[in-house]
């Protein structure tokens, strides 16, 4: 027997007879990320039970951001002093009053136990419910997309809460915003490799063996620098930006990698050290932070051995040896019973989760901690995913999330993405363009992750065949075989705005250097993107914050020596000099540069200016690079 409650039985009328109940209003429309979900497949069984995740309204955002502005610019008393995690959680926790009411209302929405419904410290309520009852709650249908991986994910196209409770939620996921990637659970089950949902892999061509004449001023150089125009190695990087030989290792300093669905392999890390960087010895690995049962290493033949793990580890381990790097690996192959949904392949979000560490006390049904199916909690776009991708609360739900972190200390460094000032092809087009107000693939497709104004974005350079260390970048911009149009990815966010740090050098750049471009001003939902025939939002924030080489890069993946290209070969890059400069100030008694942003853009005579190349895509020549 089925027991309601007096309230559930009056939801479910109204909802069985397909009316909005009384006092509900519309959270969330769509479409449904339709960019990335290609195919609705189907209902799903009434029965099934979803994990529900519900993000509670903050409180004192403003607070946060302006005490992450005085503790982040270099003239202010306070820089570098930090908060710790619980000062965090106690300045941004919600108010009881959200708790309680949207704990009460989900319990009895849904006829489920209050007792079994989290909350975790960040703000984040967590329920498994059966589907028939999660679409009585949100009068919505949820169905089954497969996306361009083959992956299913869960969401609906719209969602309604009750009116009273529309300041208390950001949003709720599967909803508008589908879930992670998900495996129809299989008792004992597992599923095949996921690569990394969003993100498009590096790109690679075979090393330049010639033939080739030494540009004028290799001569004179050393003979590990006479090539670094064809094919770039870590002298050649040290040589290019004056990085010091590192000698410390400390316990405060450790650079962390996230990595989801793709692995390392441990002997193409070793051939990379033995020829391009013997003073790291081999079988040096990173610190394992392994999350929801990940593993690596891995065969350098493994298919899910793509590259990306394997060049950031190269990359970091030749610039900053012996300092530890810890690596915070997502994605095992989830097994679990036949009536729900397990999570395939973790994201940002468990990643985030596991920072957090609030949901390790959770037990459903014998899943604890970050188990199969309650992994999610929170945003979880990859490197690679366009803000058109990602319903707008989401993105700056997420974007919080990091603000949280630098408040903290630490620095979120994110490639800016490879097409120009469009997204990767095929993303929502075929050119990767936006699309609407009467255009064509005309309109720029800014990214979801380098637009967060709390990251620092790092955009991609490259010399050219004929140049030395000696002479100054370019933009990155290559015709690859498979990419023809490979660009350092760049731009201005639809969907945040302009953070007061960098107003000054983007005001400057407009008034000296104005493209000369059709613009728009995005209003606060971002729904009128393309007005008046703008192809991108002048008030958005600008990216990316700063760019190093990511071009022609030498590393081995399955035990074969090739040359990478893309802005990752840049984030690892710019993050493993972050890294030397807060082993100097742990030296003298200082803390980490946490939030760099404030400080380079009052600051721009550390950087050097590139002052080559554009991102062209979308029909256009793009954003030029310029002094």
């Amino acid at each position: 027997m089925v027991l309601f409650t007096a309230a559930a039985l009056l939801l479910l009328a109204a909802w069985t007879n397909g009316a909005v109940p009384d006092g509900y209003q519309l959270h969330e429309a769509g479409p449904l990320a339709a960019s990335r979900l290609i195919k609705r497949r189907s209902t799903i069984r009434p029965d099934a039970i979803i994990p529900i995740k519900i993000g509670l309204a903050q409180q004192r955002l403003d607070v946060g951001i302006s005490h992450l502005m005085n503790i982040s610019h270099p003239d202010s008393a306070a820089y570098g002093q930090h908060l710790s995690v619980h000062e965090v959680n106690d300045l941004f926790s919600p108010s009881g009053e959200t708790v309680a009411a949207v704990k009460v209302w989900l319990a009895n929405a849904t006829n489920i136990d209050k007792t079994t419904i989290h909350v975790s410290k960040n703000g984040w309520l967590l329920a498994h419910v059966p589907v028939h009852a999660a679409e009585r709650a949100f009068a919505t249908h949820y169905y089954e997309h497969e996306d361009r991986d083959g992956h299913l994910r869960l969401g609906c196209d719209a969602y309604y809460i009750p009116s009273h409770l529309q300041s208390h939620i950001d949003y709720i996921t599967p909803g508008v915003k589908s879930s992670p990637p998900l495996r129809k659970r299989m008792e004992n089950g597992r599923g095949p490799p996921g690569g990394r949902p969003g993100r498009q892999p590096l790109h690679w061509e075979p090393p330049y063996h010639g033939p080739w004449h030494k540009p004028p001023g290799a001569h004179h150089l050393p003979p590990d620098l006479q090539n670094c125009g064809l094919n770039i190695t870590p002298p050649c990087i040290r040589a290019l930006y004056g990085i010091p030989k590192a000698h410390l290792n400390d316990s405060v300093n450790d650079l962390g990698f996230y990595e989801a669905g793709d692995y390392y392999a441990q002997s193409d890390l070793n051939a990379f050290f033995s020829q391009f960087a013997p003073n790291v010895p081999n079988g040096t690995a990173p610190i394992p932070a392994f999350i929801d049962g990940a593993q690596a290493p891995v065969a350098a033949d493994d298919p899910t051995n793509t590259g990306e793990s394997d060049v950031d580890l190269d990359m970091a381990f030749s610039l900053i040896y012996p300092q530890s790097i810890v690596l915070y690996q997502t994605d095992d192959k989830p097994q679990a019973n036949l009536t729900g949904y397990g999570v395939l392949a973790g994201e940002f979000n468990t990643f985030l989760d596991a920072l957090d560490g609030s949901y390790c006390n959770y037990t459903y049904e014998g899943l604890s901690g970050d188990s199969p199916g309650i992994d999610p909690v929170y945003p979880d776009p990859l490197p690679g995913s366009a803000e058109a991708d990602l319903p707008t609360r989401y993105q700056r739900r997420q974007c919080n999330e990091y603000m949280k972190l630098v408040l903290q200390g630490h620095t979120i460094v994110e490639a800016s993405g490879d097409y120009g000032v469009g997204s990767f092809p095929g993303d929502g087009t075929p050119s990767g363009c936006l699309s609407g107000s009467g255009q064509n693939q005309t309109i720029y497709n800014p990214d979801a992750l380098s637009s967060c104004p709390w990251i620092l974005s790092v955009g991609g350079t490259q010399l050219e065949p004929n140049q030395t260390v000696l002479d100054p970048e370019s933009v990155m911009q290559d015709n690859l075989t498979d990419a023809p149009l490979f660009s350092s990815h760049g731009g201005f966010s639809n969907y945040h705005e302009r953070p007061a740090y960098q107003m000054a050098a983007v005001d400057a750049y407009f008034a000296n250097h104005d493209p000369g471009l059709p613009y728009y001003v995005a209003n606060a939902n971002a729904t009128n993107v393309g007005a008046n025939g703008g192809i991108y939002n002048r008030a958005g924030r600008a990216f990316p914050d700063v760019s190093a080489n990511g071009a022609h890069f030498q590393v081995y993946r399955h035990s074969t020596l090739i040359g990478l290209y893309g802005t990752s070969l840049a984030a690892p890059l710019f993050a493993s000099v972050i890294t030397l400069i807060n082993q100097q100030r742990t030296l003298v008694g200082k803390g980490p540069v946490g939030f760099i942003n404030p400080a380079l853009y009052q600051n721009p005579g550390v950087l050097n200016d590139i002052t080559n190349g554009s991102n062209p895509n979308c029909g256009s020549s793009g954003f030029p690079a310029v002094k």
